[in-house]
């Protein structure tokens, strides 16, 4: 008997270069659904637009990222992988679902509270709208299940109470998802400042490993990163008293598919500049392996075109029964 597979909705922004923080708690996640479930994997180029960008960076960004989805693993046979701005369905749930949002509920956003303070010259409604378009994103294809870190689970409970008030004035129309949260260690932090999230957008570049940057550039990074002021010195996970340590541990953990408590009995009574070595060596091996086979699919984009084109179709179908629900029940010819 065929059982029809949970929906998967997931997206990555095309705004800068994808970091090994991308990798671990996202790309590498998304890998490990590709086979239980029905996946559709967005670059979401509509969200990239609320900040000031270049156009053709930006349209180099989107094709960079149809690369590197593919050279991290992600299968086009096996998931749907396509432009956000490719399926129109997006841009019209949204303005049909800000009707059904309110303006408190967005202020009150803790991303775009801190994004306003970043952006006090572009403070433009597109910011304030970003979490009624990603509700939109998620509806659209009766998700089940949609992969986030801690950060946006803000963002998915908004969308959960916007389905809930639709459905509430038109019947079951949307499919409430459910949350599937990455685990604390598939969050990558800072290199230098391990207090906040590891971010592409970062005005400090050595906070971040880019994973289309040099091995030499790498192993600069990691010389410098922090580790603590312990002495002796212990390699061990603690969250809250070893973050930078921690944090190493994580990408090193999530780099090789070794348990944290596997690396802490070999590291034991190591010092962190043999820990530092080891792990240099483990993220060369995996960026030298990436970059070969991103450089590959990179060359050839009327591959990535078709690609994304192939996506989108398959994406515009399912998209369209819902808008067509949608139409239909708040009463729209």
């Amino acid at each position: 008997m065929n059982v029809l597979k949970k929906i998967v909705f997931s997206a990555i922004q095309p705004s800068g270069q994808l970091t090994i923080g991308n990798y671990v708690g996202v790309i590498r996640q998304w890998i490990k659904m590709q086979n239980s479930y029905t996946c559709f994997y967005c670059i979401a180029d509509l969200h990239a637009i609320t900040i000031r960008h270049v156009s053709s960076e930006l349209r180099k960004n989107i094709l960079d990222t149809v690369s590197l989805y593919l050279a991290c693993g992600i299968n086009p046979r096996k998931n749907i992988i396509f432009l956000q701005s490719h399926v129109h369905q997006h841009a019209q749930l949204n303005w049909f679902l800000n009707c059904y949002t309110y303006c408190g509920e967005l202020s009150r956003m803790t991303q775009f509270k801190n994004k306003s303070k970043r952006s006090i010259k572009n403070i433009n409604s597109g910011l304030l709208n970003y979490p009624v378009l990603m509700a939109s994103d998620i509806l659209l294809y009766d998700t089940n299940v949609v992969p986030i870190g801690h950060d946006q689970i803000q963002h998915l409970e908004l969308t959960r109470n916007i389905a809930r008030r639709f459905n509430s004035c038109y019947g079951n129309i949307f499919t409430i998802p459910d949350k599937y949260v990455f685990g604390r260690n598939c969050n990558i932090l800072s290199l230098l400042d391990p207090d906040k999230k590891m971010s592409k957008s970062d005005s400090n570049r050595n906070n971040v490993i880019f994973l289309l940057e040099s091995i030499d550039s790498i192993s600069k990074k990691i010389a410098l990163a922090v580790t603590d002021s312990n002495s002796p010195p212990s390699i061990h996970y603690d969250i809250i008293n070893k973050k930078g340590i921690s944090n190493l541990l994580n990408i090193f953990s999530g780099l090789t598919d070794r348990t944290i408590s596997n690396l802490e009995l070999e590291f034991s009574g190591k010092s962190y500049q043999d820990f530092k070595s080891d792990i240099i060596e483990v993220i060369s091996d995996f960026i030298k392996n990436l970059q070969s086979s991103y450089f590959y699919y990179r060359k050839n984009e009327d591959y990535l075109k078709k690609i994304l084109n192939d996506g989108a179709f398959k994406a515009c179908i399912k998209a369209d029964t819902m808008l067509k629900k949608v139409k239909s029940a708040i009463g729209l010819i």
